[in-house]
């Protein structure tokens, strides 16, 4: 199994940024993929970043193309979540996402941690 837990959020200005983190814990499960989805209330929950395979490719939603920056460290299963000139259309409950592979067989599973809320003042 995999435990996932975010943090870094918080309250932050327009325009300042702010980096969240991502810790898969595992004992025997290959961490493949990362990804982070936000929630806004009232919203439907939103792609907003992904990083997976060997070279970490990387994948953006529209919406934070160019603001934000998705990366990872292998060694310690965490991912992070760099995000600049942030606006209150920002303003969600951060999600990440872990795609993980069990030490036998190759069907992947993903584990999802409790969020972490971020806020973005005019």
């Amino acid at each position: 199994q995999v435990s996932v837990v975010e943090s870094g959020g918080g309250q932050v200005q327009t325009g300042g940024s702010l980096r969240l983190s991502c810790t898969a814990s595992t004992d025997t499960y290959r961490i493949t993929s990362v990804a982070w989805v936000r929630q806004a209330p009232g919203k439907e929950r939103e792609f907003v970043a992904h990083i997976s395979g060997d070279l970490d490719l990387t994948f953006y939603g529209d919406s934070v193309q160019g603001r934000f920056t998705i990366s990872r460290d292998k060694r310690l299963n965490t991912a992070y979540l760099q995000m600049d000139n942030l606006t209150s259309e920002d303003t969600a409950t951060y999600f990440c996402k872990v795609g993980a592979a069990p030490p036998v067989g190759d069907i992947l599973k993903d584990y999802w941690g409790q969020g972490t809320q971020v806020t973005v003042s005019e």
